[in-house]
């Protein structure tokens, strides 16, 4: 497997590089984009070891280049169709081969067969739903707040974890998702769709924060965090690519190659330090996030 995944990261290298020489002017594009690549491995690696989507990252950095709320948003799902597919499967790959026997991983394959319809319904119902229903209109409009929106939800978000942090360590984890479970799970991926569509960041966060307060093992909430932000972009990327036609292509193109080899590594991290600290980490990182977004920063 090990070959396996050199191989198919060989062939996307080839691919990206056939497609910046046939670019008009490749010379100059990689000198104008060629950083975004080193942001695009940040965004991914980040985003992949703590079950946050990587907007947490990119929405603050276009929000410093002046891009356009809408751009932001559009430009921020591309990067994580690259970055939290390959992030997805590498956990996947994760479970299937060493987790899948153990008794704390038992609760993923439900968790997201219960998360992912709400999250992507969450999401067309932003997105597509006042074209059917007029009294939804209320969902539309918001992501000209995206800053004061992102700076509140990722404070919310980094106190919750804090708080789970604090709390004494479970010998044992819990491994049975249950019928109260589940229904929070419809709900928070639901809702937590909507925010995503306003945001691109929302909905694995909660899921992740939801399943370690509820006693799962961290890991697998982090994993199933990120196969859920994989299946909730690309759901989302749609309505940008053919509707509001709001993607810097050439940041994708840069910043999705990083996110592809930050995503494919990321599990690494996870595994490498203490559930602890990786959740400190995250905490103080989006806290940081948050109080950057807020208008009086």
């Amino acid at each position: 497997m090990l070959f396996s995944r050199k191989a198919v990261l060989l062939i996307i290298i080839v691919c990206w590089c056939a497609l910046i020489s046939i670019q008009p002017k490749p010379f100059e594009l990689i000198t104008a984009y060629s950083p975004f690549t080193l942001l695009g491995v940040l965004g991914a690696v980040f985003a992949n070891a703590t079950g946050a989507g990587g907007g947490v990252v990119f929405v603050p950095f276009f929000n410093q280049l002046a891009f356009s709320p809408v751009s932001i948003v559009a430009t921020s799902f591309a990067i994580q169709c690259c970055g939290m597919t390959a992030g997805a499967l590498t956990w996947w790959h994760h479970y299937c081969k060493e987790k899948a026997p153990n008794a704390e991983w038992k609760a993923l394959p439900r968790s997201l067969t219960v998360a992912v319809p709400a999250s992507l319904g969450g999401i067309w119902l932003t997105q597509f739903g006042t074209r059917a229903f007029e009294q939804l209109s209320f969902l539309q409009g918001k992501v000209e707040d995206i800053h004061l929106g992102f700076g509140i939800f990722s404070i919310v978000l980094s106190l919750a974890l804090f708080a789970t942090s604090m709390m004494k360590a479970h010998p044992i984890y819990r491994n049975k998702l249950q019928a109260f479970d589940a229904i929070c799970l419809v709900g928070i991926g639901c809702a937590g769709g909507v925010l995503t569509a306003w945001l691109s960041v929302g909905v694995g966060e909660l899921v992740a924060v939801y399943l370690i307060l509820r006693g799962f093992n961290i890991a697998m909430s982090i994993a199933v965090a990120v196969i859920l932000t994989a299946f909730t972009v690309w759901g989302a990327i749609p309505h940008h690519i053919i509707n509001t036609m709001a993607i810097n292509w050439p940041v994708v193109m840069f910043a999705g190659m990083g996110a592809i080899i930050g995503g494919m590594v990321a599990k690494y991290v996870v595994l490498a330090f203490s559930p602890i600290k990786l959740k400190l980490f995250f905490a103080g990182w989006v806290m940081i996030m948050g109080l950057a977004g807020l208008p009086i920063f």
